[in-house]
């Protein structure tokens, strides 16, 4: 059994293992290992301590294959103060998901410093919580969810670990292994179940905006999901670590009966 998330194959590749497989088809990867290894590449690529990553938008363009894939990662905005960096997950001359970065410099603002999202029960204060009796597949076996009092469809808050590694014998920086579950938020409070007879909802993007850097093991998902009448849905979560909130994400959702 593999120990990490991918393995460093040479050349900017990684191949996929069965930690990341997907929910929704075991043939491809969950997008929240995914998203970590890209935001791990983001972060090796021409590294600048006095910049901190503020916003990662994914474009998921197409199926992941959990096979060995490439990342590309250049400069679109160079800049003293500000950067935007791009990276790109590629399989086979097609691109499967694309990746853009805002870096931007740090100082102290310590003195206004203020936050509206009310912090969450720890993960101590949740109950363990079966992912794997509603989700199939590699990604969801390799998770540690804990739920918190007051979970409903729609509606939910979780904390959720991993004990492995996104890349096999490289170190990975918090923010990176925290950004590698944030894409589980679709499926911690699903509206309605998904598989056969229900409805799919997989999310075609995923928005995530810090405004601070996070840190620990632990991520928590204060989570609504929203269904419209026209086919397309959010789910949209406050971020947390152990010390309070640190950021949101959001997901557009396309739904569709099964």
């Amino acid at each position: 059994m593999a120990d990490s998330y991918y393995r460093p194959a040479g050349g900017g590749r990684f191949e996929a293992t069965v930690h990341a497989q997907g929910a929704w088809n075991a043939h491809e990867q969950h997008m929240a290992p995914a998203s970590g290894l890209l935001a791990h590449c983001l972060e090796q690529f021409q590294p600048r301590p006095e910049l901190q990553m503020a916003r990662i938008s994914y474009e998921i363009l197409g199926l992941i294959p959990l096979e060995t894939v490439e990342v590309a990662t250049r400069m679109v905005r160079p800049g003293k103060t500000i950067e935007l960096l791009e990276a790109e997950m590629n399989h086979g001359g097609r691109t499967a998901i694309r990746a853009r970065a805002w870096r931007l410099a740090t100082s102290d603002t310590s003195s206004v410093a203020a936050l509206e999202d009310a912090s969450m029960p720890g993960p101590d204060e949740g109950e363990e919580h079966d992912a794997v009796a509603e989700w199939p597949g590699g990604y969801i076996q390799s998770i540690d969810v804990r739920k918190v009092e007051g979970h409903r469809p729609g509606r939910g808050r979780v904390w959720l670990r991993t004990p492995h590694p996104l890349v096999e014998g490289e170190a990975s920086s918090d923010p990176a292994r925290l950004i590698g579950l944030i894409d589980t938020a679709n499926g911690i409070a699903t509206r309605v179940p998904p598989g056969p007879g229900s409805w799919a909802f997989p999310n075609v993007d995923l928005q995530v905006h810090l405004h601070r850097s996070p840190a620990g093991q632990w991520l928590g998902l204060d989570t609504r999901v929203s269904f419209g009448r026209d086919g397309i849905g959010l789910t949209s979560s406050v971020l947390h670590d152990l010390d309070g909130p640190f950021g949101r994400s959001e997901q557009i959702l396309t739904l569709r009966k099964l």
